[in-house]
């Protein structure tokens, strides 16, 4: 039989009120364990709803990776690529790629009788995912994209409008509703106009979206620049896994673009992962990370500090107990096992409660949005959260580990403690 276990449940199943002093440490420790799981528990749900949040929203106008002409990096030319079936079939034979889209940019002036606004019409065609947009979706619905002319040879015209979808902002500056015709203007060689009816409205909450782009189709962009063909701005790659897409675009470097792939007229292509093509935003995504471990380490002090306090308290208060213990020729070891087990056995009703307690506060969170945000400071309106079981199981253990840990040095006490002198002592 395991003595100082058998003891610590003694000890632990007593509901009397002789221990005046440790019954308060006891529920005074138990409680900053609680608490101190529950803060990281919300904290890392927290975080990992928010990087995430964020990071679904730029890969939804940006996709993993974009393929595009290598001239075309860094400058705001759009420079075409032939994105023709055997390239874009060659793409998704790459190992780590699940889907290939085309897609093309083009400038242009978004007017009204009082207003203009400069925007960016972003084309995408038939086989673009368009799931994103349509979670986005806040008034109106997607229309149908096409790479040929939606108009089946009708003119553009009021009476005979292109479609596009609009952000919410781009709506309110320009006092436009879903339903609306709006005039875009390009500038080229010539200027042009179309006329667009707005089928749609999205929000993203991302300024840097939602006060730039337009979606229409893939055959307006590509007419707009003087694209010819299969011609486009480039492709855009989703990847399997996004935890390994720094490995999935070396592997599409080394299998695809190393030797310098040229497309069927002769241009030459690269490659930009969404880390590349938006750095400043994931640069400030990684700093969370910092956060969240300030947080974890504190919370895991203040278990640490009142688990100390309530161990030296519980062993002060039963100094007799434990001279008695040594007076029948208990070791000190199998004492101070003893206290540990007991600790351990207040750990385990602080982790009960702190699960309950954090995964609560994060369910209400994630049913009800209770926890409102200012959207143009954080890029969402409220809160978001993501519950990650297998971390809420690591916090557990790690929180019992290191809590009983710490609990190593004060437990030596009991060796100070003399037989003779705990008779006495009161």
């Amino acid at each position: 039989m395991n003595f100082p276990l058998f003891v610590a449940r003694r000890i632990n199943g007593q509901t009397d009120d002789r221990q005046k002093v440790s019954r308060p440490a006891i529920h005074i420790a138990t409680a900053g364990v609680a608490i101190g799981l529950a803060v990281m528990i919300v904290t890392v749900a927290v975080v990992l709803g928010f990087k995430h949040t964020i990071r679904d929203k730029v890969v939804g106008f940006g996709s993993h990776i974009q393929v595009l002409n290598v001239r075309s990096v860094g400058t705001d030319v759009g420079l075409p690529v032939c994105m023709d079936d055997s390239l874009m079939q060659a793409l998704k034979a790459v190992p780590g790629i699940s889907h290939v889209e085309r897609y093309t940019m083009a400038q242009g002036i978004l007017k009204t009788d009082r207003d203009f606004l400069g925007v960016m019409f972003k084309g995408i065609g038939p086989e673009y995912d368009t799931s994103f947009l349509k979670e986005s979706l806040v008034e109106g619905a997607l229309p149908a994209f096409h790479d040929s002319n939606p108009l089946q040879g009708e003119a553009n015209s009021d009476a005979h409008p292109y479609e596009v979808v609009i952000s919410r902002t781009m709506a309110r500056k320009l006092s436009l509703q879903v339903g609306n015709i709006i005039y875009a203007y390009f500038i080229g060689d010539h200027v042009s106009r179309l006329a667009f009816h707005v089928s749609g409205i999205y929000e993203t909450n991302m300024k840097r979206f939602d006060d730039l782009f337009c979606i229409t189709d893939l055959y307006v962009a590509n007419r707009r620049n003087g694209f010819k063909g299969r011609q486009c701005s480039g492709a855009e790659l989703l990847v399997d896994d996004f935890d390994k897409l720094e490995q999935t675009d070396d592997r599409l470097i080394s299998h695809f673009l190393d030797s310098g792939r040229l497309d069927s007229q002769g241009n030459t292509l690269t490659s930009l992962t969404i880390h590349q093509s938006y750095p400043t935003v994931f640069q400030w995504l990684d700093l969370l990370d910092i956060n969240v471990w300030i947080i974890l380490g504190l919370m895991v002090a203040l278990a640490g500090f009142t688990m100390i306090s309530g161990l030296l308290i519980i062993i002060l208060e039963r100094t007799q107990m434990i001279g008695v213990l040594k007076a029948l020729g208990a070791r000190n070891d199998s004492i101070r096992h003893t206290f540990l087990w007991f600790a351990v056995f207040i750990i385990g009703r602080g982790l009960l409660w702190g699960n309950l307690l954090g995964i609560g506060i994060v369910m209400l969170q994630k049913l009800t949005g209770i926890v409102r945000l200012d959207a143009q400071t954080y890029y969402v309106s409220e809160a978001p959260v993501e519950l990650n079981l297998p971390l809420v199981l690591l916090l557990n253990v790690a929180t019992l580990i290191i809590s009983t840990l710490v609990l190593v040095g004060p437990s030596y006490l009991v060796s100070r403690i003399h037989p003779a002198r705990s008779m006495r002592y009161e």
